[in-house]
């Protein structure tokens, strides 16, 4: 079968091997890839156990699935979780997790630096000064502490709903009322470029509408630098179609800013009830993943990832749970069973991403020159000779 890739995401690149400090003249080079452009990501959660020396039977194998597949980590920030009590963040463990992948050539991600949802319990009876106080701090201590590690930040988390959110008590909230959140997340984004002023910060929200592209707008008017658009993806209640992901994608691209399909879920089960408006509210004791829904979990996806891969404004798209087990919400949304085997669709996505979408490795030669052309899928490479090993980027 002929493969046909999106041109834009072919490149071709010249490039001078070198033996020391001499361009390496008329001699066979190997050239693998090892990492694509694009990021495919899935979350880190369910390995930070493991990565700690705390896990259980099987994680190793879980950690190996992750490898096979996914070059794009997202390590949970959630400040309620990550700092329970105040002056005690659990660092440590984080910061394993985050050398332990990057050790493994694979990406990362922050998510969220603020987020009403999972606002620490300890600030609540704080000022709005005094709230807004330790969000700086804990903005400049994350964001510093783990530059070189987690470059990439989602920093305000649903910014859109922020304000008016009356779903629980949190002090968070409150503040972003009172100053408004274009002017919260401008101040979040100043905080955290201080922190690090080589890293990458996106803004990330479920709620796709014009709400959310009028909130963008406002904060590049505010001379806010956005790095990247987060549009969350979950579908618990049944795939949307290429059509509404193509019609999101079109109009997020308007802003030349590069897109990240964030939070995609699609279910290997019983779909949620199109009635749940807050899939939070739905809770059902047992949901198990069934032949049926495996094999449309496998098509779906694969409608899905073919789809925003296409397009070129997209630049990564995000799994939200490499396993059942632990699944957000308990839905079989996982890719990998409760007993450790790869669904269906965990093959689809490696067979695409590591095989349709990722280029074989090849021999080729060097002119007198020590130039050798490159053509491949946009991402880094690694090209070897005896006594020589490059790594180049490819797009």
């Amino acid at each position: 079968m002929t493969v046909v890739l999106p041109a834009h995401r072919v490149a071709t690149s010249v490039v001078e091997v070198r033996a020391g400090q001499r361009p390496l003249a008329d001699a066979d080079v190997h050239v693998e890839q090892v990492r694509h452009a694009f990021g495919f990501g899935n979350i880190g959660f369910e390995l930070l156990d493991h990565l700690s020396g705390e896990g259980i039977a099987g994680d190793a194998d879980l950690a190996r699935l992750f490898l096979d597949v996914f070059d794009l980590a997202i390590l949970p920030f959630y400040w309620a979780d990550f700092e329970p009590t105040e002056g005690r963040p659990r660092t440590d463990r984080l910061r394993r997790a985050a050398e332990w992948f990057t050790a493994h050539g694979v990406r990362l991600k922050g998510h969220p630096l603020v987020w009403h949802t999972l606002a620490p319990d300890w600030l609540l009876g704080r000022s709005n000064a005094g709230v807004l106080q330790a969000v700086r701090g804990r903005i400049r201590r994350d964001v510093g502490g783990f530059a070189g590690l987690v470059d990439t930040w989602d920093v305000v988390n649903e910014a859109v709903i922020a304000p008016v959110f009356d779903n629980g008590d949190n002090a968070v909230t409150p503040l972003i009322a009172d100053v408004g959140n274009i002017e919260f997340v401008r101040r979040a984004f100043a905080e955290a470029r201080a922190a690090n002023p080589s890293v990458a910060l996106h803004v990330n929200d479920f709620d796709l509408s014009v709400r959310y592209e009028r909130l963008v707008e406002e904060l590049l008017a505010a001379g806010v630098r956005i790095d990247g658009i987060g549009l969350q993806t979950h579908m618990h209640q049944g795939y949307r179609g290429e059509g509404r992901a193509l019609e999101a994608a079109d109009r997020f691209a308007r802003f030349g800013i590069p897109l990240h399909f964030t939070e995609t879920t699609l279910l290997s089960g019983d779909l949620m009830p199109p009635d749940v408006v807050d899939l939070n509210d739905y809770v059902r004791a047992d949901w198990p993943s069934t032949p049926e829904g495996e094999a449309r979990q496998a098509d779906e996806l694969e409608r899905h990832y073919r789809t925003l891969f296409g397009h070129p404004a997209v630049a990564s798209i995000t799994y939200w749970g490499l396993a059942d087990r632990g699944a957000w919400l308990g839905a079989p949304a996982g890719l990998v069973r409760p007993d450790g085997t790869p669904k269906p669709g965990y093959h689809l996505l490696r067979d695409l991403i590591r095989g349709e979408w990722w280029t074989p490795p090849a021999d080729l030669r060097t002119d007198a020159a020590g130039r050798v052309t490159v053509t491949g899928v946009k991402g880094d490479y690694r090209l070897t000779a005896p006594g020589v090993e490059q790594h180049v980027t490819v797009g």
